[in-house]
């Protein structure tokens, strides 16, 4: 999709269109759920060869997009790099506390089981 001046737009969901169920299921997947851990602790927008998976390229891009059409994530692109930021605000303002709990359980995890 083109914006206006030819930028590359990608859709989103808009904030009434989140459902909590694919929010859950974006988050139930290991590697996407280290992708969100990630992006929870970084200041700005990452690009997605920030991210250091065991999986393939076509394989990472089918999770940022679950991540993406799930409301997760926003992703825009700046020239020839596509950013990713969690979408954490619209988050909270529909699932309070929802994010954090999840964030904080997986992190608790990893302490707990080293490598996961």
């Amino acid at each position: 999709m083109a914006a206006a001046g030819g930028a590359r737009v990608l859709a989103h969901p808009a904030l009434d269109e989140i459902r909590l169920e694919h929010v859950l299921h974006a988050l139930s997947d290991p590697i996407r759920l280290r992708i969100v851990r990630q992006m929870a602790v970084a200041s700005t927008g990452l690009v997605c060869s920030y991210f250091e998976l065991p999986v393939a390229k076509s394989t990472l891009t089918h999770h940022f997009r679950v991540l993406r059409e799930s409301g997760v994530i926003r992703q825009i692109y700046r020239g020839t790099a596509k950013l990713s930021e969690l979408r954490g605000a619209d988050l909270e303002k529909l699932f309070p506390g929802l994010l954090d709990s999840v964030l904080r359980a997986a992190d608790e995890e990893a302490a707990r089981l080293p490598g996961a």
